[in-house]
This record gives C-alpha cells, structure tokens and sequence, in this order.
C-alpha cells in the first residue's frame, strides 16, 4: 500500500483494528521490550506508546508483527513486483505482453527518486532527546534497531549509487561521548564497508545519514537482499510505489519521508567498542572494536514518531522480512542459483546457522544414486550473497512425485535420515569465515561449515525405541527422543575439547551398530528435556551451539584421502562452550513490572493470554 508517512501507516492500521495506543508512561529501559515480546508472541496488534519517560516523541513497534499485517502493508506491490521479476527473468515479456508493460510503467517511474529544494525535516534535537530503548539486561546501551544507514561513494550524492543498509545503532553508553558520538556495527565487506575503505584511502570526510521511520517500504528496502549495483533508495520507490524523496543541507543526504534523520562523520581511523547487544541468534552479540559516528545532528519532522523493534532468539518481529522477502523474491531462486529448486533459511535456526535446498540431479542418471550436481548447487550456495553465510547446508535431490518441502522441516530431516550415508555424504569447510553473531566457531567470524548433501535411495526405518538406551556411559543421562532417529542425550558440563573427546569416545564405543543403526543423529546437550520438549528447541540449540569442525563426531569415524567420514551414527555436540555468548534472559524486575501493567490494563491483558 502506497503510505506517505509512518503517521499516515500508524492511523490506517488503527482504523483496520491492528494498531493499539498505550497512554500510561512507560519505562523504555526494559519495561517497553518485555511488554513488546508479550505482543508480538500472542500475535497481538502494532503497539503505539504515546508517553514513554525520558523523552517527548511517541514510539511504535511489531509494525510486521504478524505474516499477515506484513503483507496488507505490501498488498498493492506484490503482484507488480512479481511482474518485475517475470521481467528480469525473461526481458522479452514486455514484447509478449505490451498492455500489461503500459500499465506498469508507472510503477516502474515510481522508483526514480525526487529531490526537493528544502528540508522538510526542519526541527532539530539532541541525542539524548529520542527514546532510548534498552531490550536486553546487558545490552551495552540503548540501540537503533530499525536504522535506514546511507552512505555514497566518495565525491558521489546520487541516489543511484547509494547504500542503505540496517546496520545497528548504539546511541550511548561505553565511551561515546553523549550527544557527540554514536556507534555503528558493520564489517568491511559490506556496501558500506567497501565506503569506508574507499575514504580511508583517499583521505576525504565520510559523511554519513541514518533514517528512521518513514513508510514501511523504507524499513524493508533497507534489509533486502538486491542484487549489486541496485540502489536501496530506487527498490525503496518501487516498495512503495511513490518516489523517493531527498534533499541535501549542510552537505548531507536527508530523506524526506523519513520521521527522524542522524547525521554525522564516520570516523575513519579510530575504532570504539560497541555493544554488547542482544541479538537475533538468541544470544548476546558481544563487545568489539568498530566505527563510530562523530558530529552527530538529528533532524525531524514535527510530528516525528521513532520506529523500533525488539530482536532476540527467533521467531521475533524481524522474521517478518524474511517471509515478505520470500514472498517477493521466491520465483528468483532458480534464476540466481541455477539447479535449485527449493530454499529455506531456517527462522528457528537464527537464519544463518542452517539452509535447507532441493535441487536438481540430473548427472549420470543411469547410474546409481549419489549427490553429484546438488554437490555443485552447495558450492553456489555457499559462495553467493546472504546464502554464504549459512553454517550447516542440508541439500537434497528432488524427487520426480515432488514430495518434498523445506519448510517441513521434522519431514525433510526424516527423509534426510532415512536415505544419508555418512561414509559420503559430509563435505566440510573448515577454517573459514563465518556470521560474525555466531559465537560458536573457533574466534569472533571465524569458524567451519557443513554440507551434508543426499540423493539415495530408502538406506534405514529410523528408530524410536529409547530402551535401547539402557546403561549409558556413566556421564551421559536423560535422552529423549526428537523424533524417529533423533535422540538428545544430556552430557556433562563442557571444559575443554580434549576431555570432550576422552568423554565422547566412550559414548562411541557404547553405541553398536547392532543396536544403534537406526538413530543417525544424536545430539549431546545441556539439558534434553529443553531440546524435546519443542522441535524448534533441538534446531535452536543444535545449530546455534556447534561448530561442524570441531563438534561433529561419530561412530567408526575416520579420515581418508582427507575426507572424513563416519558410520552409522553422526553426533553433534551442543553443549555451551565457554566461549559461546550469554543467552538471552529478560530481567526479573521487569518481568514483575509488566506483569503488574498487563494485570492493570484491560487491552493488553486481553490480548496476553
């Protein structure tokens, strides 16, 4: 839907029974993100704080806190889009089909940005001014978690060549000097990392903008993954079907459409630490050495509303974008990855850590069955944009009847287990880049990958029969059954990899072939009644707490022409590791707090069952 403002978005959700005002004053430090999470896991409406202490300016947040709401944002430009990508694949369909191609043509001049003579964001204030929302215990201050980062090139202001990006925000605590300096969190091989690179070495200001608010086509432009060389301000028209409005004052990039407006100078050469942050993983992002913003200005509209949202493990408001993203983008997948037919990027996971595929076997198909062209579709995979960073890829053949489907997640694990053959079927990355918010590898974006990648026939019926169990190695109890063939078993806490190893070789040798075949994946945990008692607990703890490198074991394993391999039974251990970061806990005294403004308020007490 085409919005001119966030006001205008906030006022027709209300009006459509999705947007709820809280009067009371309320405490951003804590209190407002633990009344946000409430809602957001009741599928409660967009949430609008009118009175939040410590500053003037209104809030809202879970604009796209439900799949739903998140579309009827974007109805009115999701088939226009899907017409757009049917042009991107196949150029000659604006010959095949000239009417159609003249009834979007409008669409397509909605996405040419419009620069205005003055600045309509004409109010200033300081940084202390804008709501400081805390979410997270030992968050290292308050975070602008839905930011619009701009940057150019240098000597560049077109809006062609712009970057936008979310990248977060940290608007005080550790050592930035109030009201004069703000963090950034990004790395180098972003777009506006390659920037920064660009004015480091040819010694020039690196002037950059950051927005907030505006239509929701600005928040969801900022996070997609467009293809290189296409501007986020240009896809930013075209979400919104409206053009883009900009103008330039005191030599710096201001949106217009925008609610608020952060400017300042990158500094280029001098690195403060930012965070720690509570992320989307689930756990904190720690501390470390990054840029930050110096000469800061805020700029804002009169009516100016702040934009936020609360990220923590998934699935949180933010998992809204990947849905919508797939939406829009789905029929892409085999244009861009060329032998892939199906892709998830598991949400439960975190996103990153685990990638589910199908993809096309059509290699020697006489012969018998073998991964052999989904081994290049991981290659691919592994070596193309947000796809790159996946830690743990599942690929697997398609099947001529069409059965499977990624987004079954417990039935693709169980066609997985049923047909894999771990002599084969591993193919490891080891010391290699990794998420930087994955503190599970060997050192901070450091760490190893897995493709595990099937194309076999039926191999073994999974097993479900946990008696088998019986008289486990003195410092392994509790295990629980996922599902057919997966088991958790709680082992002890974790020191260090060579007592693990010492510790897991006698839970090898107690698991025979004889009575153990039909169990292919085992995982050790911390505690498997949590990892049993949801199967989005064993794929959080699995893939969020493993390092393929370093926690894959297995039964008769071994290593030949530097392939490593193992029997019947693959072990992944779990456990936390000292090095792993904290996970994230809400804060008893606000949980107290909310819990006593829920019971006092009737709309939300409705709403939070």
């Amino acid at each position: 839907m085409t919005y001119l403002s966030l006001k205008e978005c906030c006022l027709d959700l209300e009006r459509n029974g999705m947007l709820i005002r809280l009067k009371e004053p309320l405490d951003p430090n804590l209190i407002i993100p633990e009344i946000h999470r409430r809602v957001y896991a009741s599928k409660g409406p967009a949430l609008f704080f009118e009175n939040i202490i410590g500053t003037k300016f209104p809030a809202v947040s879970n604009l796209f806190g439900t799949t739903q709401r998140s579309e009827y944002l974007f109805k009115d430009v999701l088939k226009k889009l899907e017409w757009l990508i049917q042009i991107k694949m196949d150029p000659m369909q604006l010959v095949k089909s000239p009417i159609q191609s003249l009834k979007n043509s409008s669409f397509l001049i909605s996405a040419l940005p419009k620069k205005l003579n003055k600045n309509t964001l004409n109010q200033n204030c300081l940084i202390l001014d804008l709501p400081h929302i805390k979410s997270w215990p030992l968050d290292g201050g308050s975070f602008v978690t839905l930011p619009q980062v701009i940057s150019f090139p240098p000597d560049q202001m077109n809006p062609k060549m712009a970057n936008v990006g979310m990248y977060r925000i940290q608007l005080d605590g550790n050592e930035y000097k109030q009201n004069e300096e703000i963090g950034l969190h990004y790395q180098l091989h972003r777009g506006i990392g390659i920037h920064h690179l660009e004015y480091l070495r040819r010694n020039k200001d690196f002037r950059i903008s950051i927005g907030i608010g505006g239509p929701p086509a600005n928040t969801l432009a900022s996070i997609f993954p467009l293809p290189e060389g296409l501007s986020e301000i240009l896809f930013t028209g075209l979400l919104n079907n409206r053009r883009y409005h900009y103008s330039v004052s005191d030599g710096n990039f201001i949106p217009q459409d925008v609610d608020f407006c952060i400017t300042g100078l990158v500094n280029t050469k001098t690195l403060k630490s930012e965070g720690p942050f509570g992320d989307h993983l689930g756990y904190y992002s720690l501390a470390h050495p990054f840029p930050f913003l110096e000469q800061v200005k805020v700029y804002h509209k009169k009516d100016a509303i702040w934009q936020f949202t609360v990220v923590g493990r998934p699935p949180q408001e933010d998992s809204s974008f990947g849905h919508l993203i797939h939406q829009m983008v789905s029929s892409l997948t085999s244009f861009e990855f060329p032998g892939i037919k199906q892709l998830h990027a598991v949400d439960a996971a975190g996103v990153h850590p685990l990638l589910l595929a199908v993809g096309s076997e059509r290699y020697m198909p006489f012969r018998s069955r073998k991964p052999e062209e989904i081994l290049t579709s991981a290659n691919l995979l592994l070596g193309k944009g947000q796809t790159s960073l996946a830690k743990y890829l599942f690929i697997a053949a398609e099947e001529a009847n069409g059965t499977l489907d990624v987004k079954n997640i417990p039935s693709f694990f169980n066609y997985i287990l049923e047909r894999i053959d771990w002599r084969f079927d591993l193919h490891f990355y080891t010391n290699t880049t990794i998420d930087t918010l994955d503190y599970s590898g060997s050192d901070w974006n450091a760490g190893s990958k897995v493709v595990i990648a099937c194309n076999r026939d039926k191999l073994r019926e999974l097993d479900r029969d946990l008696t088998k169990f019986q008289n486990l190695p003195d410092s392994f109890s509790n295990v629980r059954l996922i599902q057919n063939g997966i088991v958790a078993i709680q082992g002890p806490g974790f020191e260090s990899y060579r007592q693990s190893e010492n510790q897991l070789k006698e839970l090898i040798d107690y698991l025979t072939p004889e009575r153990f075949q039909n169990f292919p994946l085992i995982v050790i945990c911390d505690d498997s009644n949590f990892l049993a008692s949801d199967f989005s607990n064993f794929i959080w703890t699995t893939f969020t707490r493993s390092n393929p490198s370093h926690d894959i074991y297995g039964v008769q394993s071994k290593v030949q022409f530097k392939h490593w391999s193992c029997g019947h039974s693959l072990i992944i251990d779990a456990r936390t590791k000292q090095h792993h970061a904290p996970v994230l806990e809400p804060d008893p005294d606000a949980v107290k707090k909310v819990d006593d403004i829920v019971f006092k308020n009737p709309v939300l007490k409705k709403i939070i069952q």
